[in-house]
Formats: C-alpha cells, sequence, structure tokens
C-alpha cells in the first residue's frame, strides 16, 4: 500500500470516527433538551396544586373517570367552565357518569370538595388570606430551586457524557458551553414562570 493511499484511508477513518462523534453529541444535547423540559413540566405541575384562591380548570389536569370501564380524561367527558370567580362547574355530557366525575375528583385529592347538584359538579375555591399567600409564594419559590438543583443535576450528567467521547479540547469545550446555554435558558424559563406564578397568588 503506497503512502498516498494509506493517508487517504487514515482521513477517511478519521472523518468517519468524527462524524460518528458529532452524532453522539448531537444525541447527548438532545437528550439533555428532553429531561430540561421535562422538569419546567413537572414545575409547572406542582405550581397548579397551588391554588390562587381564584377557580382554574387546571386542577383537573390529570384526572381520569372510569367511563363503562375505560379511564378516560375529565375534560374529554365534560364542559368545564367557571360561572363566578370562586366557582367551578364540570357538567358532564352524559348525565349518567355524573357520580364517576364526581368520585374521580374526589379521590384525586385536589383539597377541594365536589359538590353534585343532579346535573353538574361545583367546586368551590376558598378564598386566601394574605398570610396564606404569603406562605404559598414561599411554597412555590421552594418549587422553582428544587428545578434548578434538577437543571444543574442535568447539567452535570451532559457534562459528563460529552467528556466520555474523548473529543479534542475544543470540540468538547464547545459541547460543554452548548449544555450551558440550555441551562441558562431553562433557567430564565423558571424565573419567568415563577414570577407570573407569584403575581397570580399575590393578586386579590
Amino acid at each position: 500500500m503506497n503512502a498516498i493511499v494509506k493517508d487517504f484511508l487514515v482521513l477517511l477513518l478519521y472523518n468517519y470516527i468524527r462524524r460518528d462523534v458529532r452524532k453522539y453529541m448531537e444525541d447527548i444535547i438532545t437528550s439533555t433538551i428532553e429531561k430540561m423540559d421535562k422538569a419546567i413540566e413537572a414545575m409547572e405541575k406542582r405550581f397548579v396544586n397551588v391554588r390562587a384562591g381564584r377557580a382554574s380548570a387546571n386542577v383537573l389536569d390529570g384526572i381520569k373517570v372510569s367511563y363503562y370501564g375505560t379511564l378516560t380524561p375529565l375534560n374529554q367527558l365534560a364542559t368545564i367552565s367557571i360561572p363566578e370567580a370562586r366557582v367551578l362547574s364540570i357538567k358532564p355530557f352524559d348525565r349518567n357518569s355524573i357520580g364517576d366525575v364526581e368520585k374521580a375528583i374526589f379521590e384525586a385529592n385536589i383539597g377541594l370538595t365536589p359538590n353534585n347538584n343532579g346535573e353538574a359538579i361545583i367546586l368551590n375555591f376558598p378564598a386566601l388570606t394574605e398570610e396564606r399567600r404569603i406562605e404559598y409564594v414561599k411554597q412555590v419559590k421552594a418549587m422553582a430551586e428544587d428545578a434548578r438543583i434538577v437543571m444543574r443535576n442535568i447539567r452535570q450528567d451532559a457534562n459528563n457524557a460529552i467528556k466520555k467521547l474523548e473529543l479534542p479540547e475544543d470540540d468538547e469545550d464547545k459541547g460543554i458551553n452548548r449544555v450551558q446555554e440550555l441551562i441558562n435558558e431553562m433557567n430564565k424559563k423558571i424565573d419567568e414562570k415563577l414570577k407570573i406564578k407569584e403575581q397570580e397568588l399575590m393578586t386579590i
């Protein structure tokens, strides 16, 4: 094998390996984004359970009703409305299912007692005192900090995965910097969502 052919094959192999490594890097970044998005979603779900004293259909998210033996999302079985600021009305399309809807809401343990008037389920949201609002703000701040901790753990996992690729220093730095950019973006989202939730809780 002459030197030119040998050098060509070495270069070809090198480029093939580089292409493979770049693919692994892209996979790590994609996985990191997915994990961070899920962490944001988890925080938002926790925020929903901290109520501002005003009716919100979000408290029903995730509730499923046993409808003719099949677990079905509540929002597919009823019209949900807010007739008053602190009242939520759930009117089943099938009136015969109202008992099952009431049971599902009760068993979901959302902190509100369902009232069945025969046509709809009524949820009354109690007004919050100033002290209670302040306490709730503390709770959501703690939830936001939990989300930031999760982000830092995700960043650490991503950086460790990148280092295991044994890339040239410049490529490794680019990957680690990209992960840092992602966590900066996500922490900004956390701050924005926390601010909105705080405003919601403190608005009478």
